[in-house]
């Protein structure tokens, strides 16, 4: 396994503007660098309201930073999500980097099961072996099979959560992004969350995660990173 970084976090800043308020500012952090690995999780710490789950946004192109840049390996080579075109963000998001988060944005009457095959269809997988890695991601999850061909959209927030999961580890994501996966889940659905965090890791996967739940943090974390050391200057 190659040690080269598959994310490179280099002097990112982030300072919001209220334009509703005058234009007043709100720094977040600044100067902040971080290198993630394959085989890597990296945990981000610090206290709430520091901005680990704005530092989680820009890095996945949601946010856009005030100075820095954000690489990710792709295809090869280093794409600045920063400055990149929207179409080579899409690709980047489609292929490399995946996101976890706590709340599923679903499209309405669209089947779980379907939801949960797209990302492995729209990379080219066929029909059948979407259907079964779908089937396999569900069942160990433990989401009931009778709610396999409903739309998500009224399934509880823990169930929701299952369904996002499985739909993110469904592909062999070189970089994925966990914010808070397993907030809304019991401690038996945690432990599968676990396993399926660990062996995305041992297939060379380079994470960066959240986690609040310290037995969750403590079995995947490979280090930890004080996001607190970068807050910017008020």
């Amino acid at each position: 396994m190659s040690n080269q970084p598959l994310i490179m976090v280099d002097g990112l800043a982030k300072t919001f503007i209220l334009h509703n308020a005058d234009g007043a500012t709100i720094p977040v952090f600044e100067g902040l660098r971080l290198e993630v690995a394959p085989g890597e999780c990296v945990v981000l710490a610090g206290e709430s309201g520091v901005g680990k789950s704005t530092l989680m946004r820009s890095i996945y192109g949601n946010y856009l930073p005030s100075r820095g840049a954000v690489r990710v390996l792709h295809d090869g080579a280093y794409v600045d999500i920063t400055r990149a075109p929207p179409h080579q963000v899409l690709d980047v998001r489609r292929r490399t980097l995946g996101y976890v988060s706590q709340f599923l944005r679903v499209i309405p009457r669209i089947s779980t099961l379907q939801l949960v095959m797209e990302p492995l269809l729209e990379n080219g997988a066929g029909p059948q072996e979407a259907r079964e890695r779908a089937e396999h991601l569900l069942g160990a999850l433990r989401l009931p099979k009778a709610h396999w061909d409903l739309p998500p959209a009224t399934f509880s927030g823990g169930e929701q959560q299952r369904v996002n999961i499985a739909r993110s580890f469904i592909r062999n994501y070189p970089v994925l992004l966990l914010d808070e996966p397993t907030a809304s889940l019991d401690a038996e659905n945690r432990a599968i969350v676990v396993q399926l965090v660990k062996q995305a890791l041992g297939n060379g996967a380079a994470m960066i995660g959240i986690f609040h739940d310290r037995d969750v943090r403590d079995a995947v974390a490979t280090k930890l990173f004080s996001v607190s050391e970068y807050k910017a200057a008020a």
